[in-house]
């Protein structure tokens, strides 16, 4: 398909205009779209090597640590009681600061096997925590732990909370879509009370909004069943949408060359490339192409540059040309996959189930760099600070750094042989 000789200007925008820093304040890390400004990270670990904390986490939540600061904060269910906690931890010595029980009900009901009811990443603004629990809760907390306001949206999540919330200026934007009843809600960060909200029938999905900006107008894009939606994030108004077949949608779209690129979900799940810049139903006039082979069900997908790198539920991990739509290699992984990859350092890591991470160069042909294990199951997508990783499992969390004698070593490497790569 000819594509538009206009350059269309699209990036990605942290929802509350994050600056590009030492934090990793929302899922996905500062863009949204696994892009960390991290450096110096180890290339190997194990449990006996490059640790520098490793803390337990009671309980159980497929949420992904988000950092602000000197705070690490994720959240947890203790299906025992029936109870869903926010937990702060010490991002220098990895003790816990807070655990704060947000809500308790009589029955968290059913999820689906490889949810939780703690999946949804909490976002930080600085000042406030905002923890999504999907039809069980919604809530505001500053970040020494005190409540600030609580709100039960109306909807079925049915097979578990999935979607993250994000924050655009003084709003907490929330994707409530259940197989009844979809609709995305604008709630005040201040105070939780709706400013707007914006329906869009379809089917359920798990998947968390980004805001972006075409030609220097932000917009905020709603990957949901049976349809991809653009709205006005000042108001909800709709500004486009893409029609597709899928439903459960779970991947976060990513954006970039013009081209917003989404995956459509369950059971047969495709990658389309759309340009934002149209109006109304662009199904018919504004796909630049799609992809069937290699697409995941849930990883996010990763754009770096000119080239997206997606990870299959199965383990097969694909690079396409992000312009083109082509495939340029394909290369299956062991294991099982629902963690996002990240660009980080210069370096791609994906995580599969069993907590086995795949360190692989990014470029024109597979080239992997590592392979390292811990114990556990690992459905959590990492974050990406400073010189560290902190890696979720289903009972830990992990701070990954190298050791001072490794980074010492490393260091003497560089100077003797100029080859030495961190």
């Amino acid at each position: 398909m000819k594509r538009c000789a206009l350059f269309l200007y699209l990036v990605l925008s942290a929802a509350s205009a994050w600056a590009a820093g030492d934090d990793w304040p929302q899922f996905r890390g500062p863009d949204g779209q696994g892009h960390a400004t991290a450096s110096g990270l180890p290339v190997t670990w194990s449990e006996d090597e490059n640790i520098r904390w490793k803390v337990p986490v009671a309980g159980a939540g497929w949420s992904s640590p988000v950092v602000f600061g000197e705070q690490i904060w994720l959240t947890t269910s203790i299906d025992a009681e029936q109870s869903l906690h926010a937990i702060c931890i010490d991002r220098e010595t990895g003790e816990v600061l807070q655990n704060v029980e947000v809500f308790r009900e009589a029955d968290l009901g059913r999820i689906a096997a490889k949810n939780s009811h703690a999946s949804p990443t909490p976002v930080v603004d600085g000042r406030n925590v905002f923890v999504h629990f999907g039809a069980h809760g919604t809530a505001c907390l500053m970040t020494d732990g005190q409540m600030v306001w609580k709100r039960k949206l109306q909807y079925d999540h049915r097979h578990g909370p999935g979607g993250s919330p994000v924050v655009w200026k003084d709003l907490l934007i929330v994707s409530c879509d259940g197989p009844d009843v979809q609709y995305t809600v604008a709630l005040d960060k201040r105070t939780g009370d709706v400013r707007w909200k914006a329906d869009h029938p379809g089917q359920q999905a798990y998947c968390t909004p980004i805001v972006i900006k075409v030609n220097g107008v932000e917009q905020l894009i709603t990957s949901g069943g049976e349809a991809i939606t653009a709205y006005a994030p000042k108001d909800g108004r709709e500004l486009w949408r893409c029609r597709h077949a899928g439903h459960s949608v779970v991947p976060r779209p990513v954006a970039g060359n013009g081209l917003i690129y989404f995956c459509t979900g369950y059971w047969t799940p495709s990658l389309l490339a759309v340009r934002p810049d149209g109006q109304g139903d662009v199904t018919d006039s504004l796909v630049e192409f799609s992809l069937r082979r290699g697409v995941p069900h849930n990883p996010s997908p990763l754009l770096v540059g000119d080239r997206l790198y997606m990870v299959s539920d199965l383990g097969v991990l694909t690079c396409v040309d992000a312009v083109k739509g082509q495939e340029v290699w394909r290369q299956r992984l062991s294991g099982n996959f629902s963690a996002s990859p990240t660009l980080a350092d210069g370096k791609i890591f994906v995580i599969n189930e069993i907590g086995t991470t795949f360190v692989i160069a990014p470029g024109d042909k597979y080239q992997l760099l590592a392979t390292n294990s811990l114990a556990g199951q690992a459905l959590a997508s990492p974050a990406f600070c400073g010189h560290a990783i902190y890696l979720r499992t289903d009972t830990h969390l992990y701070r990954i750094e190298q050791t001072r004698a490794a980074q010492t070593g490393a260091a003497v490497s560089k100077r003797v042989t100029g080859t030495f790569v961190r």
